[in-house]
């Protein structure tokens, strides 16, 4: 498989995947402005999911420019990136339908659960990552890989997934405090990682 075609299935999928969440958001049955103010919650959980799978979909773009070659196990590493993305819009529509303006009576459990979507996605993406360096290391004997290059130790990354795990762990404390958190990684995360590209172009 030429990386082409996996990054336009990826694609493809991340499209379903938003049209899918979309799908989830209904008008209110009144006419009042009130009635439309009651799925706030629910929109703001929409915005904050449509960020981070466009996040995906960005970086996902980075990635694949610094890939030579696609064997089996980048494919399954995609595959298993996909499978917790597509997760992102049942647990949206959880949050959406649970959340409430009254910090002491929203739940813990959906916070929770959209946190370890989120940490899941988060080492999808990490493992992806990993095994297209492995897989260069291989094909240079283990002397060259252009995305290890690039993106180094990824620091930016690994604090994402402990920020992911803290805010699963405090919505059972207070579930915005885990909400804050994950918009915190979604607005670190808004600037695309250009360490790979500015690479890729450069070799």
């Amino acid at each position: 498989m030429t990386k082409n075609r996996l990054e336009a299935f990826s694609d493809g999928v991340l499209a379903i995947i938003i049209t899918i969440m979309v799908l989830e958001l209904r008008p209110p049955h009144g006419s009042s402005w009130h009635e439309l103010a009651a799925l706030t919650p629910k929109f703001a959980a929409y915005v904050l999911s449509y960020l981070y799978l466009g996040i995906y979909w960005n970086n996902h773009h980075h990635l694949m420019h610094a890939v030579d070659r696609v064997d089996g196990a980048i494919m399954w590493a995609n595959l298993h990136l996909l499978f917790w993305l597509s997760v992102v819009p049942f647990t949206t529509a959880w949050v959406g339908e649970t959340a409430t303006p009254d910090l002491a009576s929203a739940p813990a459990e959906p916070a929770a659960l959209y946190g370890f979507t989120l940490l899941m996605a988060g080492m999808g993406y990490y493992i992806l990552a990993r095994t297209i360096i492995a897989e260069q290391l291989r094909h240079s004997g283990g002397t060259h890989s252009r995305l290890r290059d690039a993106v180094g130790q990824d620091t930016k990354g690994i604090a994402s997934l402990a920020l992911y795990l803290a805010g699963s762990a405090l919505a059972f404390v207070n579930p915005w405090i885990a909400y804050g958190l994950f918009a915190t990684v979604a607005v670190i995360w808004l600037v695309p990682d250009r360490r790979i590209s500015r690479r890729s172009i450069s070799d």
